[in-house]
């Protein structure tokens, strides 16, 4: 018993950093129908800026609230704004082409990120791993018998930061005026344009907030894994994309629930099996769900919209 509920903590620990990743792939898909294979990289590119910023800030700072806070602020923020250039040069002048040019354009920004961020020259990392400080030091917060389960105070931070962030999202979704004009944008950009929407705006600010989402999940990640590569957006994004179509994509609550349960079914391979089966478990565990459901989880509405 101890054991399943030490694996449900860690499988939740996980999926909710796939929620905030998957949360970016679903908005972008509601207003765009477009999938954004380039958003894993954003989120490698956040994680390089929050690298960047612990250092500059030092040993002492970069443990301090304040150090994460800004930490978080930076890589956000810049991600944000990496987000907002992808949208204005790549993909808004592809917006009425063909969807198979605006994908191909996708996969080719994500190829120019990845590689790109390997080449070692200027400020660019380089292609050999590193390691993220430790700006959260690892503690046992909660020991459950003689150490029968143990709750890290990572855990339960990078939890915290990734249901606020979620909480936040779904505020502005459904309880502003921005996330109304998105809705309606979702449901027909064109039709909203002559209602008034200003559809370039509100489709700009949905490509910096997932962006911003993204980098966040990228430090939490980053954080409880602590070994950075050029390479990591592509692993995490595609995880993050199962997790989405697995909810439904273009569901928003269906990608937070779509990514806990890959984390869970993740989290429970690894434990009571082998860990080189959990990519193949996943990826047939997303098989089985479109079999059943062709939509995703939550995605039978969104269907019959289209």
């Amino acid at each position: 018993m101890s054991q399943l509920l030490q694996h449900l903590i860690n499988g939740l620990a996980s999926g909710t950093i796939y929620a905030l990743v998957a949360l970016g792939y679903t908005m972008v898909y509601g207003v765009l129908k477009l999938i954004n294979f380039a958003h894993g990289d954003v989120m490698m590119v956040g994680v390089y800026m929050g690298y960047a910023t612990a250092f500059a800030l030092g040993r002492e700072a970069q443990r301090s609230l304040w150090g994460v806070v800004i930490i978080f602020a930076v890589a956000m923020g810049g991600c944000a704004l990496l987000g907002f250039l992808i949208e204005r040069f790549a993909y808004r002048p592809l917006r009425e082409k063909p969807r198979l040019t605006a994908l191909i354009t996708a996969i080719g920004i994500s190829f120019a990120l990845s590689y790109g961020f390997q080449l070692d020259i200027g400020f660019l990392p380089g292609a050999s791993p590193r390691a993220f400080p430790e700006v959260i030091v690892p503690t046992e917060w909660f020991i459950i018998g003689d150490r029968d389960v143990v709750v890290w105070n990572w855990q339960v931070i990078s939890f915290l930061i990734a249901v606020t962030l979620m909480v936040t999202l779904q505020f502005l979704v459904y309880r502003t005026r921005f996330g109304k004009a998105m809705r309606a944008v979702s449901w027909d950009h064109r039709t909203a344009a002559l209602m008034g929407i200003p559809t370039d705006r509100i489709i700009a600010l949905t490509f910096m907030l997932s962006s911003a989402l993204a980098a966040g999940a990228g430090l939490l990640y980053a954080i409880k894994d602590t070994s950075v590569s050029p390479l990591m957006g592509l692993y995490v994004g595609l995880k993050a994309f199962v997790a989405a179509v697995i909810g439904g994509i273009g569901n928003v609550p269906g990608a937070v629930v779509g990514a806990l349960l890959l984390g869970l079914v993740e989290e429970f391979v690894v434990g009571y099996a082998a860990s080189t089966w959990r990519d193949a478990v996943a990826f047939g565990f997303l098989i089985l769900v479109l079999l059943v459901k062709p939509g995703g989880l939550f995605g039978r509405v969104a269907a019959e919209k289209v």
